[in-house]
Order: structure tokens, then sequence, then C-alpha cells
């Protein structure tokens, strides 16, 4: 008989250890008193993953909203989540393979929340050697010490002994049929379409994404630059512009004034950039004989979503200011709780990033974060929830937070990505984008009117989801301008 392994997961592993073997102890090998365990903290993807495969999709562990008005305040974990962390101490580590199952109880004592560690731990309560049956006491106990189940297992234990290679198991990413781009147009399109001025669409890119946007419904381009330019590049990309206007321009800098006139004169809804630098569009909507500028500064918004993530979010600004001071943070930070709010966020999460989770002197990001967050405490920033210096994996994992002690309303949850300066956040979007599956809409804030500010290397999809979301701003600011 084998002694006891109280703090060892079968085989002397670490009970949070990954198995490279799975090995099993035969019933004459296991006595009154052994145990074993494995720990698990919970994320949101391991409730969205036992929803699919159990079917159960009570909004109490899927619709957050819904869950915070329960007795629980909160989205929790399906019960069984934890009665199937149980099976797996079983089937892998006492007995192991060739376990079989013969009988389960359980209690459900406590919630279980995401970023919650769980440590369950099995052990032997009596033996029947003339069935080969062990009885095993079976609790889950989670961070704080606390008893979340507990039950018991009755199963015929293996004679024979079994060691194999663990299985690798495939990479497994959600991907809900109702997000994304459908699921924003279904929203979008009732609202009708709205007039935009393409500012100097001379390429087939540019051109070819406001007929996107006019296909879906979105919008009612006018193009504004040269017409024959325009016309010239349609026909090389075999592109119909009839029934399209054109506002003749004589080069890319008319086109950019010509633009931001028709905006400010309320002829168009939305600016939207064509073939030419941002810096020239920027300077002709800053111009004051345009109109279009408001108290605050001009920003950039990423509109992104990534499997990894269970909601859509929000990086700023990764493309307009470079180094932005603490004053031009707060507008940075104003605009993008407006955007939040346009797309369905009613209080918004705001996470003001550094590289550290806590205040240093001599990292000005960390300062700002402070000072941005005592400006939200004060009235001078409104309409969201702020927490901050997070580092980014705080900002995103509950666990992370959790695992360093960080108590927040932003932490792990956050809707908005306030990075430091614009390399950064303009690394972290394209790193999200390019590596992380993510899916991105821009648009520039701050503005009398929004402005869809596209890349050459930007997907149809993400310049469809620029325009739906300009629409939204548009209608949203008919009766509440910004």
């Amino acid at each position: 008989m084998s002694a006891p392994t109280p703090e060892l997961a079968e085989g002397g592993a670490p009970a949070d250890a990954p198995l490279a073997l799975v090995r099993n102890r035969t019933f004459d090998e296991i006595a009154v008193g052994d145990n074993a365990s494995l720990q698990r903290t919970l994320t949101a993807q391991d409730i969205q993953l036992f929803a699919v495969l159990s079917g159960d999709v009570n909004p109490q562990h899927l619709d957050a909203e819904f869950a915070a008005s329960t007795r629980f305040h909160g989205v929790i974990a399906h019960g069984m989540w934890g009665g199937a962390l149980i099976s797996a101490v079983l089937g892998t580590r006492l007995p192991g393979p060739g376990t079989v199952y013969l009988g389960q109880t359980l209690r459900f004592l406590r919630p279980v929340r995401v970023g919650d560690t769980l440590t369950i731990r099995v052990t032997v309560a009596t033996r029947d050697a003339a069935k080969k049956r062990l009885t095993l006491d079976c609790r889950c106990t989670n961070q704080a010490g606390e008893d979340v189940i507990e039950g018991e297992a009755t199963v015929l234990a293996p004679t024979e002994k079994i060691e194999r290679p663990a299985a690798t198991l495939p990479e497994v990413r959600l991907h809900a049929p109702g997000d994304g781009l459908p699921r924003l147009l279904a929203h979008v399109k009732p609202l009708g379409a709205i007039r935009v001025a393409v500012v100097h669409p001379c390429d087939a890119l540019s051109l070819g994404g406001a007929l996107d946007a006019r296909a879906a419904g979105l919008i009612e381009p006018v193009l504004v630059g040269p017409r024959a330019k325009i016309e010239a590049a349609a026909q090389a990309a075999g592109l119909d512009l009839a029934g399209i206007a054109i506002e003749d321009a004589p080069h890319s800098h008319a086109a950019a004034a010509r633009a931001a006139a028709l905006a400010g004169a309320r002829d168009v809804e939305a600016l939207m950039k064509g073939s030419l630098h941002t810096d020239e569009l920027m300077a002709a909507v800053l111009d004051a004989a345009a109109g279009l500028r408001t108290g605050r500064r001009l920003s950039h918004c990423f509109l992104m979503q990534t499997p990894a993530y269970p909601r859509p979010f929000i990086v700023t600004d990764a493309a307009i200011n470079i180094a932005p001071s603490l004053e031009e943070k707060a507008d940075i930070v104003r605009n993008a709780i407006a955007l939040a709010q346009a797309v369905g966020v009613a209080t918004p999460r705001v996470a003001l990033l550094a590289a550290v989770e806590t205040v240093n002197p001599r990292m000005s990001a960390t300062l700002d974060a402070a000072a941005l967050c005592k400006m939200a405490e004060r009235g001078q920033i409104t309409g969201g929830v702020l927490d901050g210096p997070l580092a980014f994996d705080n900002a995103v994992s509950a666990a992370a937070a959790r695992i360093k002690g960080i108590e927040s309303p932003v932490a792990g949850q956050a809707d908005v990505l306030v990075v430091p300066d614009l390399e950064s956040g303009n690394m972290l979007a394209k790193q999200l984008e390019y590596m992380g599956d993510a899916a991105s809409a821009g648009i520039v804030m701050g503005a009398r009117v929004p402005i869809v500010l596209t890349s050459r290397a930007d997907s149809r999809a993400a310049r469809i989801a620029s325009c739906a979301i300009a629409v939204l701003l548009a209608h949203r600011w008919r009766t509440m301008p910004p």
C-alpha cells in the first residue's frame, strides 16, 4: 500500500501541473486516506465552453447584465463545472485510468466566479475488497479556503496497471455566430444610411470601401476629390459610380477642406478618409473655419473583438496623439466613454494601462493613470468607471488581477484600454489584430461628426464595421451632440 500524498497530484507532480503521463493506482495499491488533487482557475471562456457542451444557457452564467440583478450580483459558473473537475481527478489521478464511475453526490455550498481558483481534492473514505469498490470524499475549495462543493463518489477501481502519455488536446476558440460584423450590421441597418463625405478616394481601396458600405445600406457617399482621378481609379478597378455624388476638388488639401466644410454645414454627417495622409485630413477638421471643433481633443479609437476576450473593447489612442499630456489623456478617456456608450455599454469600465499596476514616480504613465482616477472621483470625467495604473494582464484577466491581490471593478473586465502613448497603442492593436485574430473598426472622436479612419491594410469587414460605428454615432449625436 502506498502512503498518502496530501499535497501532491498522482505521480508526484504539483496539484496544478499538467500531466505528461496518466497512470493509475490499482485497488490493491490504494489505502483509506489516500488523496489526489488538481487546481483550476475559472475563466469566462470556461463558462462559455461548458455552456456549449452542456446546452445550459441559463443567463445567470452568460448574461452579465441579467446576472448583476440576481442574488449573486454577477456571473457565476455552472455548478457541474466543478463536478466535471472532480471527474477529472478520479479519471486521471486517483484511481486514474481504468476507473469506472458508479455514483456521485454533490452539494453546492458557494458560487464560483470568474477568477476564482479551485482546489479539487478526492480522498479515499472506504474500500470494498470483494467488489473492488471505493468511496471517495470529494471537495472543491476556493482560494480563500472556503468549501464551494462537497460530495461523495463511488467508483470501481482498476485492477491492472495503466500508464499512457497524456493526450494532446486541440486548442479551442469560441466564435459566437451572432457576434462581430453581422450582429453590428443587424443593429445599425434599421437606423438608415447617413451621408458621408469620402475624402480624396483616388484609389481602389478607398473607393471600394465606400461602395461596400453603401451596398451594406450604411452610407450615401459623397466623393470629394479630383473628379478625373476618382473616375479613372473606378474604371481601373471595375467599380460603378453611377448615382454617386462627386464634389470636384483639385487636390487632396482642397478635398479635405471641402469635406470639412460640408460636415460643418451639416450637408454630411460623417467623414471618411480616402487616399490622403491622416494629418492632412485632421488639419482640415481642426481649421476653425470648418466649424467642427468642440472643446475636446481629437482622438482615435479602435473598437476591437477577439475570441480570447468575452466582450468587444476599445483601444485608445493608437493613431493620432503621439505622446498625450494628462489633459489630453482626459479627453481621450472622455471620447472613449462616449463611443462605448454609443455601442451600448451604459457605464464602461476604463483601464488606464501602464507597465505596472503600482504608482511609480519614475514612470509617468502610472502618475497620469492615478491622476485620471482622481479626476473621475471629483467628477471631472464622467460616464465611466476608471482604474489604474493597470498592467495589460490585470486589465483583461480576472485571474491575473486576483493573483496580484488587485480588487477592482475594472480589472479583468475592461471595456476600454487607454494606452500611455501612440506607439504602445499602435503595437497593441496590431498585435491583437494579426496574432490575436481580432476584428477591428477605427473611428476618430472629439469632432462634431465621426471620422472613419481606415488603413490601407484594413480588411473589407473592418471598413464596413467602421462605417457602421459612424452611423451609430451620427444618429446618437443628432439629438445629443458630443
